[in-house]
């Protein structure tokens, strides 16, 4: 038997009493039922796309036995969310747990019979109670970016039928738990499988580096443990700071010949040399350090420039290749340093263009607001199944246990009313500051276990955890000002008064309605009777805090309100970073901002659209990344004649080199006249710098003039290239 894919032949049925008696057995009549794809999620077959399931899948095939001494396996690689396997009418048992794979002995079942038949019932329990789910699958099923009526039930990856020797590798996880240029240490934690007692050798190969050693083995599983050192090896580096070098590691089981008697006459003995089983990957060496937020990899610290990436597509399973990796790309377009795998584990292509791209991700466990208390076990053995699928990749620089782990529905937070909003409110701060069973139980459980998985990564309990106490030094922030809260103008002044709460800031921004036929769903032609009630209830429209920020009324047309909310967030994502990048190291130690891309047509958060196609807020968060930039204090959004102005202005460098003989000019500019101050000298590597003040008096204009006030910077590097900035106010 080769090694092989299960893809064709499925077929399906909703699942009933009557036809699970019956539907696992080899000669049920299915010729019935309709064909379904696996890989894929039920709700994209015409017949099951209101479905929630469960769903009763079948699949023919014919295997033959395995040779003597050689065992067979049938493996799920993604099965959302529960599963009940069934092969030839024998229960081989039940999987949870949707992003890591599920495998099966079935050896002796290839034995019975050529031809076989593989019966699975699928199940994804809608999460009705959205302040006490059970399932966990992160936004997939609880998010406000997503249409709430997705059921993502399916068996969403491959599943393949496998053969090993007599030992498999179970699971294998590799951790590169130091790294500098003397050396790196990658430990390794492996899981055998033996089908008796034996003595095999483990051969760890990285690079040109063999390390072997010889381990004894019991029946059945075997946890081994060993490192391995690499001298003088090349790091892995972010885009920042240098190459991605990749390694490839492949460990194996060879036997040795030691080994019981076997069983059978014509079964051979363990033939010395032979290799059982085997794995290769991609690792990097590196080390990361997560030090008052401030991020540090192999020693060399970096501020890291982020956004949060949802699931590519809604439908994650039926994502191209080409599609996954693209988000990575251009996130590296936009130069980002670091990408948020907001509350979900994403298919393997993002994980590895990331490591070929040098770019770090901030990876969560699929835990969304709020759920039941029978959890936590659980909880916690998935997220080992997380460091064991996710630890090789030297991208991967951060855990995170749970994302904003409070009693919540996107819905509750967006309302007209104010006393509904003042209750939400104090809700929210009720949870945030006293104790709760998700905050302080659940996700103090997945912390240890990740940290006990895999020390060698900063392990964040939990996102959106506000700092409170002196002795409860909270998380990462969220900040929505300009949305949910305040003015968008708010955060210099909040970030003076609460330095604690900008230190990493892992959400802000805005909505903005797509442009083109990325807003064919919101029916344009309909304007301004557009169907509210839908694009709130499938499309993500928060309409009350719109008629608050961008009032749909203000305007005639649809594109007019179109191109006036990606103004609105370009304007707030801009203003957002270039503030965070002002208080680099001092205290903050990077950003992640909300949304970079949707996986659904939605009017969100995100700067790509579900097409990738850009809103204004692309360019503005591509701007205000660049690897140097030069900012000012923001002009009054109004301004009168006589008023006094006292604006900083500062280089903020990402390079890791000075920048000698730098110079900055500003010119105030009004109607009928400018100024210009002029300043030079040195910018410092990584850091920022204040170059001067621009200190003035507003002009008054003649009652009959109209116009604005404007501020232009312009920085001219040593080597010629000129960088802008600027900004405007009105005359009141």
């Amino acid at each position: 038997m080769n090694d092989r894919e299960l893809t064709g032949g499925w077929r399906a049925a909703a699942a009933d009493d009557h036809l699970r008696r019956s539907y696992t057995e080899h000669d049920f009549d299915d010729a019935a039922w309709h064909p379904i794809d696996v890989p894929g999620h039920w709700r994209s077959s015409p017949p099951f796309a209101a479905s929630d399931g469960p769903l009763l899948h079948r699949c023919r095939f014919d295997a033959a036995a395995p040779a003597p001494g050689r065992r067979a396996w049938l493996t799920f690689d993604g099965l959302f969310y529960q599963g009940d396997v069934w092969l030839d009418g024998g229960y081989l048992g039940d999987t949870e747990g949707y992003f890591f794979p599920h495998t099966f002995e079935v050896t002796e079942a290839l034995h019975d019979r050529s031809a076989h038949t593989l019966a699975v019932e699928v199940t994804c329990t809608p999460q009705r109670t959205t302040t006490a789910k059970r399932n966990i699958t992160g936004v997939f099923q609880h998010w406000d970016c997503l249409d709430p009526r997705w059921n993502p039930g399916g068996i969403w990856r491959p599943v393949r039928l496998t053969e090993t020797g007599p030992v498999r590798i179970a699971t294998l996880r590799v951790v590169c738990t130091e790294a500098n240029p003397e050396r790196a240490v990658l430990s390794l934690r492996a899981v055998l499988d033996s089908d008796g007692p034996r003595r095999v050798r483990l051969r760890t190969e990285v690079g040109d580096l063999d390390h072997e050693a010889d381990q004894p083995l019991a029946t059945g599983p075997n946890e081994v443990n060993w490192s391995v050192t690499v001298e003088r090896p090349a790091l892995w580096w972010p885009r920042a700071l240098g190459d991605a070098v990749l390694h490839a590691v492949r460990v194996a089981v060879v036997l040795t010949g030691d080994g019981d008697e076997p069983d059978a006459v014509d079964a051979p003995r363990d033939r010395p040399g032979l290799v059982s089983d085997e794995r290769r990957l991609r690792t990097g060496l590196r080390s990361v350090r997560l030090r008052r937020w401030i991020a540090s990899i192999n020693g060399e610290r970096l501020f890291l420039k982020g956004s949060n990436l949802g699931p590519t597509r809604m439908a994650l399973g039926e994502a191209t290749p080409d599609e996954l990796r693209r988000d990575v790309e251009l996130a590296t377009d936009a130069g980002l340093d670091l990408l948020r795998v907001h509350a979900h584990v994403t298919r393997p292509e993002v994980y590895d263009a990331a490591d070929e791209r040098g770019v770090l991700l901030w990876q969560d466990m699929p835990l969304q607001w709020a759920y039941a208390r029978g959890i936590r076990k659980e909880a916690a053995r998935q997220a080992r199944a997380m460091v064991d699928l996710l630890g090789h990749h030297p991208s991967v620089a951060v855990w995170c246990g749970h994302n904003e782990p409070m009693s919540m529905d996107g819905a509750d937070q967006v309302t007209s009313s104010l006393s509904s909003t003042v209750a939400f409110a104090a809700r929210m701060t009720a949870e945030q500051q006293l104790p709760t069973w998700n905050k302080s139980v659940l996700d103090a459980s997945i912390k240890r276990a990740l940290h006990k998985a895999d020390s060698s990564r900063p392990v964040v309990a939990h996102s959106g955890v506000t700092p409170h106490l002196p002795q409860l030094d909270g998380t990462d922030s969220h900040l929505y000002f300009g949305w949910y809260m305040g003015d968008e103008r708010d955060l210099p002044t909040f970030a003076r008064r609460v330095p604690r709460m900008v230190r990493f800031v892992t959400e802000f921004g805005a909505q903005a309605v797509p442009s083109g036929p990325g807003a064919a769903f919101a029916e344009p032609h309909r304007w301004p009777d557009l169907d509210w009630d839908r694009l709130e209830a499938r499309h993500s429209l928060q309409k009350p805090v719109f008629d608050k920020r961008v009032p749909p009324d203000g305007y005639a047309t649809f594109a007019g309100w179109r191109d006036a909310t990606q103004r609105y967030q370009a304007t707030l994502v801009r203003r957002h970073v270039e503030e965070l990048r002002r208080l680099k190291y001092r205290p903050t130690g990077g950003f992640a901002h909300f949304l970079f891309a949707d996986g659904h047509p939605g009017i969100t958060w995100s700067v790509l659209d579900h097409d990738r196609r850009p809103k204004l807020g692309f360019e503005a968060l591509r701007a205000a990344c660049r690897p140097v930039i030069v900012v000012a204090d923001r002009l009054p959004a109004t301004v009168t004649g006589g008023d006094a102005l006292a604006l900083d202005v500062h280089v903020v460098s990402d390079l890791r080199t000075p920048l000698d003989q730098a110079e900055v000019a500003a010119t105030l500019r009004w109607p009928g006249g400018d100024h210009t101050w002029r300043w030079r000298g040195t910018v410092d590597a990584d850091a920022c710098v204040r170059v001067g003040t621009i200190q003035a008096v507003v002009p008054a204009l003649a009652p009959d003039v109209a116009g604005a006030l404007s501020l232009d910077l312009e920085l001219r590097l040593p080597g010629g290239d000129i960088v802008t900035n600027g900004d405007e106010a009105r005359y009141a």
